[in-house]
């Protein structure tokens, strides 16, 4: 079995919390998935509340800006247009 050091857990767990998903992180890494949200729990329960609290925002922007784009994109597919994300 192969030993991680710490500073590869928290670069690969910061990665999946920037939004790139756990499978992406995982096969970029070589990493099995489970491991990945291992390590992703360890973090989050050894964080302070603030940390845990900008998580928690940035996981809530991600989504806002999730809804947002599907909202603009049904928009403009209704005026004949397609957005690129661009805008």
């Amino acid at each position: 079995m192969r030993k991680y050091d710490d500073e590869f857990k928290r670069e690969a767990v910061k990665k999946v919390h920037d939004g790139q998903s756990v499978a992406s992180v995982s096969r970029e890494l070589g990493v099995a998935e489970s491991l990945l949200h291992n390590w992703k729990r360890q973090a989050v329960e050894t964080s302070s509340d603030s940390d845990r609290e900008l998580l928690a925002l940035r996981k809530k922007l991600r989504e806002v800006e999730m809804e947002r784009d599907i909202l603009k994109n049904v928009w403009l597919r209704r005026r004949g247009q397609v957005w690129n994300g661009s805008c």
